[in-house]
């Protein structure tokens, strides 16, 4: 009997529809047992629109995302048109090109209202303003980074010239504190000098003044002491002359020796 029926089919379609015949076949039924890569082999022998759109579908379960898109592109046939650009759209989305994805299902929508197309849109619109959002959030960061770090750099400028404008001022105080210790140990030295002539002035007016008081004290007792009178002096030269005694002493004249002799020796 199954000989009979592969006679009337070989009969009728020829040996080329057999074939494919077969190839369907157990492309399908490696489809079902999730033998992708089988499934799509066998496809791919078959050229017609359905076997492209299995063989695109087998290439999506392997995660060939971009296989697949160009696999489904492929087909011209318009009652896969609907199906073709769902399946893109999901494609698209895969591989986070969500403009491309949301062009697709949109595209697909004008053929015919679908929820699970509808549905698939809405997701990726929501999808794209949050990452729009992250997007933007990201670029505020960036930004406010950007800014944080001018700030920064401004503030360590006037740090910096905050900071030099202290060293300087403290380099200034240290050069004015320096002059005025220099100049405070000059005015002590030459108060030093000062007080030291002072006290050598002080020193000679007393040993000036000690001299004086010495001078005035012999003068005083000198004064004390009565004088030699002429005669007397002239008695205690006679006196060393009869004793052969030389002596310096100068006579007086004649007129003074009257004057003041009484006693005549």
């Amino acid at each position: 009997m199954r000989i009979w029926i592969g006679l009337t089919i070989l009969t009728l379609c020829g040996w080329s529809s057999l074939l494919d015949f077969s190839y369907l076949s157990d492309a399908k039924e490696a489809y079902s047992k999730q033998e992708y890569k089988k499934a799509e082999e066998l496809y791919s022998k078959v050229d017609n629109d359905e076997a492209k759109f299995n063989r695109a579908d087998a290439l999506y379960r392997q995660k060939k995302y971009k296989e697949a898109i160009d696999a489904y592109q492929s087909i011209g046939s318009d009652k896969l048109r609907f199906k073709k650009l769902h399946n893109i759209g999901n494609s698209y989305a895969n591989l986070n090109k969500i403009d491309k994805a949301i062009e697709s299902y949109e595209e697909a929508l004008k053929i015919k209202e679908d929820k699970d197309t509808k549905f698939n849109l809405e997701l990726l619109k929501k999808r794209k303003k949050e990452q729009e959002k992250k997007k933007k959030k990201k670029q505020n960061k960036k930004e406010d980074k950007q800014e944080n770090k001018e700030k920064n750099k401004d503030q360590k400028k006037q740090d910096q010239k905050n900071q030099d404008k202290k060293d300087n001022k403290k380099t200034q105080e240290q050069k004015e504190n320096q002059k005025d210790k220099e100049s405070k140990e000059e005015k002590e030295d030459k108060a030093k000098k000062e007080k030291s002539k002072e006290d050598k002035a002080k020193q000679e007016e007393q040993k000036k003044e000690q001299e004086n008081q010495k001078k005035a004290q012999m003068a005083k007792e000198k004064k004390k002491e009565p004088p030699i009178s002429d005669m007397e002096e002239r008695k205690w030269g006679k006196m060393l002359n009869q004793k052969c005694i030389n002596t310096l002493m100068l006579p007086l004249n004649s007129k003074e020796r009257k004057e003041n002799e009484t006693n005549p020796w």
